[in-house]
């Protein structure tokens, strides 16, 4: 699929002075969060931005060749969540 194609955003180029996130292995604290937002699967690590229950946090998914592997961000405030959302779409966080 070349990039022309594609309907989801790609992350921007990883800034210099960028945030670094803590990822963990996921733990089903919202079981009933959301997708609201994702970024292209042509790519080998795709991230959504879930919500639920007033909160929201990121999951990254790390398409290897073996399977795919799993990881979250730390719950925050929906407001929080979605500005660490545009910040790693921008390449201001990772």
């Amino acid at each position: 699929m070349s990039v022309e194609t594609c309907v989801s955003p790609h992350l921007g180029m990883a800034q210099r002075d960028h945030t670094r996130l803590d990822w963990h292995k996921p733990d089903q604290v919202l079981e009933r969060a959301r997708p609201v937002a994702w970024t292209c699967g042509c790519r080998a690590t795709v991230y959504e931005l879930l919500q639920g229950g007033g909160q929201g946090f990121i999951r990254r998914t790390l398409q290897l060749d073996g399977g795919h592997r799993v990881e979250e961000s730390h719950c925050w405030s929906i407001a929080t969540t979605r500005a660490t959302w545009m910040a790693l779409l921008s390449g201001h966080a990772r």
